[in-house]
């Protein structure tokens, strides 16, 4: 047997493999584009189906295609969604503007299997064509943009699930440190006290403001334009068509979809998201400081701040014997260093569109989707093998709390601010702590020296000794 077949297309005539699911013009497009090796991400995968399927539960509603073809073409796509034939999509992410290729794979993909369905052949496209069935009343200009908002919505909830959890291991984390005073720092010099337990509080704070964030965001990409074919008019497309595909996919995504109140505007943008994109990029650059503060605290352990212990996960050096890095939270940097470069493309791009259309769409949806899936994997990972497994260092936070300077500011409310920088210059070139100097000299005593100086009441709002008189 041959390992080719022949099909034809607008071009002439190409040989396609003889076991392929795709047929001529997905062929073409992976001549054409031999460019990263990277083939659709499975979420892009899915939301396109996820169309043609509801695409032909649709016609087949309306009448306007025969229910054996359409059901044939259900079947296909659940075949699809349920995990086979996933080795057939197969056109490289970097591809002819807007997705054709991509939409056209899948077109040819659904209509092959939905004809062997049927008792047909591949490469024949009897009696399901992939163009003027499977792609019935719709355009790559409609299809690749609800696609990328199907994708981010289909991955919202496991990001979210995975930002829930870590926040809630820093806010336990948060509770469990809570009577832990230490130095705090601020550019990254000694400042006044705090709780390693506020620390890790504001940390869960800073995740799940950064989740609602997020959530705000992908609200804008429940509208979809489906329907709006080839420049958002909906040329061939019924006029009950719209309603229904979002009908159909509400049943098959279980997501919260609307219909769109102007296909021509959410064709012509890709503004929802960039502005997805952009909360991602926030949740990274949050994450990432958090995965820098995380690292600074674990430093160490003799020449660093050694306040926490980070998990040991794998041995550090391949020379230095015992040896153990933050590896976790080294991966987190990465991550979100790549998500920020993903949203300056998804910014980019979404930027370069021309009129009716904007033809960068798959980047877009390659570099969108692979943020949330890299963001959810990194929280999930830090939670429980990082997060999870962090102890504190109470006697180093004790020790570099005693021996910080900045514990003078609770004096300048007694005795000035002009006063409490000289006792810090002096403190520090004595090699001394405040409390000492400060019993030396003789400025407090007794109670009031103990209720100014008293740290953790420093953490708290107030002023320290407040309502005590001199001894």
């Amino acid at each position: 047997m041959s390992d080719t077949r022949i099909e034809r297309d607008p071009l002439g005539e190409l040989a396609v493999p003889a076991a392929a699911l795709y047929g001529v013009q997905t062929e073409r497009a992976r001549q054409n584009f031999p460019i990263s090796g990277l083939k659709p991400l499975p979420a892009f995968v899915d939301a396109v189906i996820w169309i043609k399927k509801a695409a032909a539960l649709t016609h087949k509603q309306t009448g306007r295609l025969e229910a054996r073809l359409a059901d044939a073409i259900v079947r296909a796509a659940d075949e699809v969604l349920g995990g086979q034939h996933r080795d057939q999509f197969v056109v490289d992410v970097y591809q002819a503007g807007a997705g054709t290729s991509h939409n056209m794979n899948c077109n040819e993909v659904l209509a092959n299997r939905a004809n062997e369905l049927l008792g047909g052949r591949r490469g024949e496209y009897r009696p399901v064509h992939p163009n003027d069935h499977v792609n019935m009343a719709q355009s790559t200009n409609d299809v690749i943009p609800t696609a990328i908002r199907l994708g981010a919505l289909a991955r919202l909830g496991p990001l979210v699930a995975g930002l829930d959890g870590l926040a809630e291991a820093f806010a336990g984390k948060g509770r469990a440190f809570d009577g832990i005073v230490k130095s705090g720092r601020t550019h990254l010099q000694d400042a006044t006290p705090i709780r390693l337990g506020q620390e890790f509080a504001a940390y869960a704070a800073t995740i799940r403001r950064n989740r609602e964030r997020v959530l705000r965001a992908a609200d804008d990409l429940r509208d979809l334009g489906i329907g709006g074919t080839a420049v958002g008019t909906g040329l061939n497309a019924e006029r009950q068509y719209p309603a229904l595909m979002v009908e159909h996919l509400r049943t098959a995504t279980r997501l919260e979809l609307r219909v769109g109140e102007d296909r021509v505007q959410l064709m012509q943008s890709l503004g929802d998201a960039a502005a997805f994109s952009g909360a991602l990029r926030a949740l990274a650059i949050d994450l990432n400081k958090i995965a820098d503060d995380l690292r600074l605290l674990a430093s160490g352990p003799r020449t660093g701040f050694a306040e926490i212990v980070l998990p040991a996960v794998q041995p550090g050096s391949s020379i230095m014997p015992g040896k153990v890095n933050p590896s976790i939270v080294e991966m987190v940097n990465q991550v979100c260093f790549q998500v920020m470069g993903n949203d300056q493309t998804v910014a980019m791009a979404s930027e370069a569109g021309q009129l009716e259309l904007n033809v960068m769409m798959p980047v877009v949806a390659h570099n969108l989707l692979f943020a949330m899936e890299i963001l959810t994997n990194a929280a999930a990972v830090l939670n429980e093998r990082c997060v999870a497994g962090i102890e504190a260092d109470e006697v180093t936070c004790a020790h570099w709390l005693e021996q910080s300077p900045a514990l003078v500011t609770a004096l300048a409310p007694k005795i000035g601010y002009a006063e409490a920088a000289k006792l810090a210059k002096e403190a520090l070139a004595k090699n001394v702590t405040v409390r000492r100097l400060v019993e030396e000299k003789g400025l407090l005593k007794g109670k009031e020296l103990d209720e100014v100086l008293d740290y953790r009441k420093m953490t708290e709002l107030g002023v320290p000794g407040e309502g005590t008189s001199a001894a």
